[in-house]
């Protein structure tokens, strides 16, 4: 069986299906900015709304920065629906009267998906659970919505869908973290080295972009994001890009045939020197080498792409880790993960205490959980066949 599920679940087969995906995405990016509040031939029909609605009335009982926006936006009527507050309406994400309200268990399942496969891969986490945030769960719409009749809270939404993303992920990362830990799995020297790059990246751009990002100019960032995915992944495939990483074939050769007896972590990374311009090390006895300098200096621009999209940034630390680094998969999930998690955890924070984001802790809670369970079957022994590089 264990044979069985190892061809279905080959690397080209989720790859194709990601890149499907990301089809299906980018085709959803089209028709929902054509038919947006800022698409052509609609203006004039949503002015027309604009114009029957209220005048801004309270924040029914919403908190900080998010009731103060609540209060400065208009009441719908009869004659306009869209861009305003129904306070007659059940409340929906994040408390607010009319919003959207996604279903909870489909939530738990989707991200069961995105922990499975962040965990598997150490990127690409992030991408889906900005999928969902913004397409399944309709959220883009209702931030959409707001963009003539308060842009502000346009662009709040848009950050709390940022950060919801980054809880996701952040999760996911320290389920995984801490699993490839115990396997040895994972590079300390690089993770800490791009962990320190990736502090001044994540906390510069929040700074810069917190509460200043429309909706608009979020989901084209997002696509070219997973345009990058799915030509980093692909190019992954090739014979080229295979030759490059001889020594991490053969690594990851060893660890197979260690793992079909019945070992794994014993030979795990083990570190030989370092020094602020080189480290060396290896696992099950194949050397590898990088400089911590540039290290820390890819971390650095990785993060401020990563924080400024509200997703991990696996798919660029993937890449600088076996192109560059030429690492196997193997260790390359693990020390991925162990710096997402610390970007995650400086942009959160740098979200929401100073900056003043929220998120919509019913929903994010139910996410979670299926976070935790996806992130804890992704590095399970059956998963190498799909990360061997």
């Amino acid at each position: 069986m264990r044979e069985v599920w190892s061809k279905v679940f080959n690397k080209k087969v989720v790859l194709l299906t990601l890149i499907i995906s990301v089809l299906t995405w980018m085709t959803y990016l089209h028709v929902g900015v054509a038919q947006g509040p800022e698409g052509h031939g609609v203006t004039e029909a949503q002015t027309a709304a604009h114009q029957g609605l209220g005048p801004a009335s309270k924040d029914y009982g919403l908190k900080g920065k998010l009731g103060k926006l609540i209060a400065q936006t208009p009441i719908c009527t009869e004659e306009g629906q869209k861009g305003c507050v129904n306070p007659h309406a059940p409340r929906g994400y994040l408390g607010i009267p009319g919003a959207p309200k996604p279903n909870f268990i489909v939530g738990l399942l989707w991200a069961i998906w995105v922990g499975w496969i962040f965990s598997t891969v150490g990127a690409f986490g992030g991408i889906m659970a900005g999928v969902g945030h913004i397409t399944i769960f309709g959220l883009a719409d209702y931030a959409k919505s707001f963009k003539k009749t308060n842009p502000a809270l346009n662009k709040f939404l848009t950050d709390t869908i940022r950060v919801s993303n980054m809880f996701l992920v952040g999760i996911s990362a320290l389920v995984s973290t801490i699993n490839y830990w115990r396997m040895k799995r994972i590079v300390a020297p690089l993770a800490i080295a791009m962990a320190i790059g990736a502090v001044g990246g994540a906390v510069g751009i929040a700074e810069l972009t917190a509460g200043k990002i429309s909706l608009k100019a979020y989901i084209g960032y997002f696509g070219l994001a997973v345009f990058a995915v799915a030509g980093f992944m692909w190019y992954g495939t090739t014979e080229a890009a295979r030759a490059k990483r001889k020594a991490a074939r053969e690594a990851a050769k060893r660890f197979e045939e260690a793992a079909k007896k019945g070992g794994g972590g014993e030979e795990g990374v083990k570190i030989v020197r370092f020094s602020l311009t080189e480290c060396v090390f290896t696992f099950y006895g194949v050397e590898f080498k990088f400089s911590p300098l540039l290290a820390a200096l890819g971390g650095f621009g990785i993060a401020i792409i990563a924080v400024f999209l509200g997703i991990g940034g696996g798919f660029l630390l993937v890449p600088f880790m076996t192109d560059i680094v030429k690492l196997p998969m193997f260790i390359v999930a693990g020390t991925s993960a162990f710096i997402v998690l610390v970007k995650m955890i400086v942009g959160i924070f740098t979200y929401i205490v100073l900056k003043g984001v929220t998120v919509w802790w019913p929903f994010i809670g139910t996410e979670l959980i299926g976070i935790f369970i996806g992130s804890m079957i992704g590095p399970r022994p059956r998963s190498t066949s799909l990360i061997s590089g």
